[in-house]
This record gives structure tokens, C-alpha cells and sequence, in this order.
């Protein structure tokens, strides 16, 4: 199972931005490239038509973003961000100490990552890779529990 096929865990904004961006890149972009193709096309010579060559190769980019969007959207799965949560999960809100300075963070799907914005995420390289929070996934809410963060 490749990682367009599992569940993909979203907020409600972060499906409707993903939403959004399929329909501006199927309506918008896709007549775009359609037009530039077009225009290149009626230069003649295609064996050596630089604009051609381009604008195939975005409309190449174009379609596998769309197929991985609409791909995400199928198996999107929506975090209900105003749940209680008992465990550590996707939808919950941790606050992470480090040198005694507390922060906090939602957890979200691997879509939703954004370890600037406070954003961390269980499937997400960057979140495990920059933060020491993985090792609390699962723990029960009102514990804590202690983590180092990974060797350089």
C-alpha cells in the first residue's frame, strides 16, 4: 500500500484548502496549459520547440498534483479538532516542554504538518524528525511521559 492509499487525516480547513486547490487546478490551470500547448504547437516545428517541450512537461506536474490531491481527498479522514481525546492521537492538543519552556501543539495528519505553526504530525518526517513529541503518541492525556529528541 502506497502512502496515497491510507487514510489521510485532515481538519475541515485543510480538506477545503486541498478541495479548493483541485477545482483551481482542474478548471484554471489545466485551460492554461492547454492554451500554451496550443500556441506552441502552432509554431510548427516540434522537434525542436522549447515551449512545447515546457509546457508538456507542467502539464505532466499538473496531472500527477491533481491525481494526488484527488487521491488525498478520497481517503480523507476529518480530525474532529473539539473532540476530547483520553490518548495522545491525531485531533489532540499536547503542550511539549523542552528546558522548561512549554509549547503547545495540535497533532494532525501528515497533510496538515507544520511544525512552524504548531502543527506536528505522527506520519511526518519533518515533525519527528525536528521535535521530541513522537514518543508521547498514545500516551494517556493527563500523563507525561519522556522523550529524547533523534541523534544528528
Amino acid at each position: 500500500m502506497n502512502n496515497l492509499e491510507k487514510t489521510q487525516y485532515l481538519s475541515a480547513e485543510g480538506l477545503k484548502k486541498l478541495q479548493a486547490e483541485l477545482e483551481q487546478l482542474r478548471t484554471v490551470q489545466r485551460a492554461e496549459i492547454a492554451r500554451r500547448i496550443h500556441a506552441a504547437m502552432e509554431f510548427g516545428d516540434f522537434s525542436e520547440n522549447s515551449e512545447l517541450e515546457q509546457a508538456k512537461n507542467d502539464q505532466a506536474f499538473l496531472e500527477g498534483r491533481i491525481m494526488t490531491l484527488e487521491q488525498t481527498i478520497k481517503n480523507a479522514q476529518v480530525i474532529d479538532e473539539r473532540a476530547r481525546h483520553d490518548r495522545v492521537e491525531v485531533g489532540s492538543k499536547v503542550t511539549v516542554e523542552v528546558d522548561g519552556r512549554k509549547e503547545n501543539y495540535g497533532i494532525v495528519g501528515s497533510a496538515g504538518a507544520s511544525p512552524a505553526a504548531a502543527r506536528l504530525s505522527p506520519f511526518s518526517a519533518a515533525s519527528t524528525a525536528s521535535t521530541t513529541w513522537p514518543g508521547s503518541l498514545g500516551r494517556f492525556a493527563s500523563g507525561s511521559c519522556r522523550t529524547f529528541p533523534p541523534s544528528r
